[in-house]
């Protein structure tokens, strides 16, 4: 017999996958909506973008994953919108399938925030996708080759000097890799320019790399940088970005940068399912988009309907949201599961969910990472060390990690990448 009720899950990343496989058993149909067909391992697309990784070492496909879960079934749609009260999905396509739903969780994740220049987009790609890493790739890769045919000195200096906006996670992880790029990979491969004089900049608005780890990582974090050839300018504020470069305010001071390349790392938005969920439930969006629950994660005023992951704004447990990071999803699709599991088998709820935070890491290039585990804070290479094992350990399929595993050992051994290929230009997807 199947079963009566439909839980629909819109969104294949870290929530909506561990929610969906958290629901094995339950007595319902499961649908995981998403408009990719794939899950995608997004704390490594920097190195995607960065030549030391292929797309598929870290995506999955959404229907192997969930193949042995007979209650089960993957769509390959995007959701534009939510008829609350008729409880069915709009499609973009506006497909013959039923998308009614008696139970919805919406794990949609975020987008990059551009501050009111969206235009920005298409001059510094962010990193959110397989075609950013793509986008990124080639564009690093095509700056060096242009460097290579330029004579005119200063032209090849503006080719080979790459900006990334925003010290986050993300932006030091990528300009420490364009550092070892720059300094190693490449720097053999070029007959008229010397790759290691490529100039990287990182720039900060604010005064601190890694703004959410403690001060001690933090300069640490910034002396692995300048090890790496890397110029980390704090207090510098973007104001403009064009197809030659970028303005940048410091102070009093007002500069315009030429550049290579743009790279685009300075925070997050919720994605755009957030604003037409707020519009058909009434609620208010914070300035990020995301939706404030309940301390079970559902909306007020519709405990039929979970927000979790990037979305979500989690607010009981700490001052601030919880942090969009790939655990506090994880976590959040597991509660949500059993908080669905109890409600169909008559059972109480359980408590409210708490997150259960086993700290921050990034790493800096080869053999250089920052680890705050809140009762210890390790660098260097026991930091990298963790790094490694935490990330192999994430990966959603053992194939990936076996071949990641390669791929790292590889780089390790040679300091090569294997990647090092420019593609045509991806067409950029909406998020």
């Amino acid at each position: 017999m199947v079963p009566s009720h439909h839980i629909v899950i819109i969104g294949g990343g870290f929530g909506g996958l561990y929610a969906a496989r958290a629901l094995k058993r339950a007595p319902a149909r499961v649908t995981l909506v998403d408009r990719r067909n794939f899950h995608l391992f997004q704390p490594l697309l920097y190195q995607v973008a960065t030549g030391a990784l292929s797309p598929a070492n870290i995506a999955v496909p959404l229907r192997g994953l969930l193949h042995r879960q007979q209650n089960t079934s993957v769509v390959m749609a995007e959701v534009v919108d939510i008829d609350v009260k008729q409880r069915r999905l709009v499609l973009r396509e506006g497909g013959q399938l039923d998308l009614q739903y008696d139970t919805l969780i919406v794990a949609s994740g975020s987008k990059f925030n551009y501050f009111g220049h969206d235009q920005w987009s298409e001059l510094a790609p962010g990193l959110k996708t397989v075609e950013d890493a793509l986008t990124i790739r080639r564009r690093v890769l095509s700056a060096f080759e242009k460097a290579e045919l330029e004579t005119d000195p200063r032209e090849q200096r503006a080719c080979m000097t790459f900006i990334v906006v925003g010290a986050g996670p993300t932006g030091v992880e990528m300009a420490g890799a364009l550092g070892e790029v720059a300094h190693h990979t490449l720097r053999r491969d070029f007959r008229n320019v010397r790759p290691a004089d490529a100039t990287i900049l990182l720039l900060e608005a604010q005064d601190c790399v890694l703004g959410q780890f403690p001060p001690d990582l933090q300069h640490k974090a910034e002396k692995s940088l300048e090890r790496l050839g890397v110029t980390v300018r704090l207090g510098a504020t973007v104001t403009q970005i064009s197809p030659q470069g970028v303005t940048v305010k410091t102070g009093d001071r007002t500069e315009t940068i030429a550049a290579g390349a743009v790279l685009w790392t300075a925070g997050v938005k919720a994605s755009a399912l957030g604003a037409a969920l707020a519009q058909a439930t009434g609620l208010v969006t914070d300035r990020l988009g995301r939706l404030a629950v309940e301390p079970d994660l559902s909306l007020p005023g519709h405990p039929e309907i979970f927000v979790i992951g990037d979305l979500a704004s989690f607010s009981h447990q700490t001052p601030q949201p919880l942090p969009g990071l790939a655990p506090v999803a994880m976590q959040e699709g597991r509660y949500v599961a059993k908080v669905v599991r109890r409600r169909l088998a008559g059972k109480l709820p359980p408590k409210a969910f708490r997150y259960f935070d086993r700290g921050n890491m990034a790493t800096i290039g080869r053999a250089a990472a920052v680890a705050d585990l809140g009762w210890l804070h390790i660098s260097g290479y026991l930091a990298w060390l963790t790094w490694l094992f935490i990330h192999l350990l994430y990966l959603v399929q053992f194939q990936n990690r076996v071949l990641v595993l390669i791929q790292w050992a590889y780089s390790y051994l040679t300091r090569g990448r294997a990647a090092r290929l420019i593609t045509q230009e991806p067409p950029r997807i909406e998020t």
